[in-house]
Order: structure tokens, then sequence, then C-alpha cells
């Protein structure tokens, strides 16, 4: 049997010009996590990303606890939807700028956003849901394929929940739910060969559960 870990990208830059960036306790999140995985002796001999900054940023920090791994892959399957964009068009072109600033405001608006996108209810969206979960699949089959004994991939929340759901065969709206819960820098186990595809754990932060460090939580 074959073991893939997701991991979600650390704290990016929530209401910055460029969320795409860590934030400082996103860095300290990989670096914490990375020592967590080596000092488990969970070493990955298969290397994937999404090819959005946060992603490669937080693979970095998990690489500095580990001596030489293999080189990364990239696929863009792997990348987080278009929040931003799925707001503006729920709303009709542009949505009010405090739910792209203000974060209890925002999350409240893209949880009725997603359910809405998933029912196709969107006009004009950045991308279909079903072509979402299309490149989400195709990227987990891609990483997934023989050859590899332990898979890390770092990607976003979205594509966890959507891998989750597909192998819970999970409606469409408990995705939802499932994507709004997955912490920065969480880990989530699949074990798997050619035939089968389950999950062993979701959303652990080990890393993350010490007294001094459970306010280092975070969601976004």
């Amino acid at each position: 049997m074959q073991e893939l870990i997701l991991i979600r990208h650390a704290q990016a830059s929530f209401g910055a010009d460029d969320y795409d960036l860590l934030s400082d306790l996103g860095h300290t999140q990989s670096a914490w996590l990375g020592e967590l995985l080596a000092g488990y002796g969970l070493v990955p001999d298969r290397l994937a990303t999404g090819s959005m900054r946060r992603h490669k940023e937080t693979l970095d920090g998990i690489r500095k606890a580990f001596g030489d791994l293999p080189e990364t892959e990239e696929y863009p399957g792997f990348n987080e939807y278009d929040f931003s964009g799925l707001l503006n068009a729920h709303h009709g072109g542009e949505a009010p700028e405090h739910l792209h600033k203000d974060q209890k405001a925002h999350f409240q608006a893209l949880r009725q956003t997603l359910a809405a996108w998933q029912r196709d209810e969107i006009d004009n969206p950045p991308e279909m849901f079903s072509e979402f979960a299309s490149r989400v699949e195709n990227a987990r089959r891609q990483t997934c394929r023989p050859g590899a004994k332990r898979v890390l991939a770092v990607t976003s929340g979205g594509p966890i929940a959507e891998i989750l759901g597909a192998a819970l065969r999970m409606p469409l709206d408990s995705r939802v739910e499932f994507n709004m819960q997955v912490k920065n820098t969480s880990i989530t186990r699949f074990i798997f060969n050619e035939r089968v595809f389950y999950l062993h754990s979701f959303n652990e932060t080990p890393h993350l559960d010490r007294l001094d460090r459970v306010a280092q939580r975070t969601y976004s």
C-alpha cells in the first residue's frame, strides 16, 4: 500500500494586496511541521505542490528539517479555486469590499458562495465547479501513480475537501463544511494502491497541539 499525505499551505496573507505570500507565522508553521514529519520518520519519496507561491513556500519550510528529498513535481490542478473571483461573480460582478477584507464576513459569504457554485447557480464563474473537481482529481491521480511508497503534496483547503469528499462519496454541501474546517499546515492522510483509495486521517495538527502553540492554529 502507498500513502498520500496532503498538507494545506501555511497561513497566507489574508487582506493584503497579495494573499499568495506566507505570513511570518506561516513560515514558522511550515518549519514546525517539517520538524514533526522528520521526527516521525515520515520521509516522502515523491513531492508535489500546486503552482501557487504559498504552496511552494510551505514546502520550502518543510524541507529545512530533512536532508536530500526528491525534486518537486508541480500540478496546477492542486491550486485553490479563485475565491475572490467567485465572490465577485456571485454578487453580480463585484462583491462589497468588506467581503474581501473582513475575515468573519468573508467566510460567511464564501460558504454561501461555494454552495451556489456547486449547484451551478453562479453566472460566469472563474471556472465551473465540475472543472475544478476534474482538475483536482487529475492532479491526485498523477501524484498517486505507482512508483512511490509515500507521497507528500502541498495544496489548499478546497482541493483537500474535494479529494476527501470524493473518497467518502460525500454530498456536495458537506464538502463545503469540510473545506471551512481545514487548518493551515494540517495533515490529511490517505492509503491507496491501484485498486483502492481511502481516508486514514483528516486535518491533524500535532505540531500545533502543544499548549504554547495552540493559539498559532489558523484557517486562512
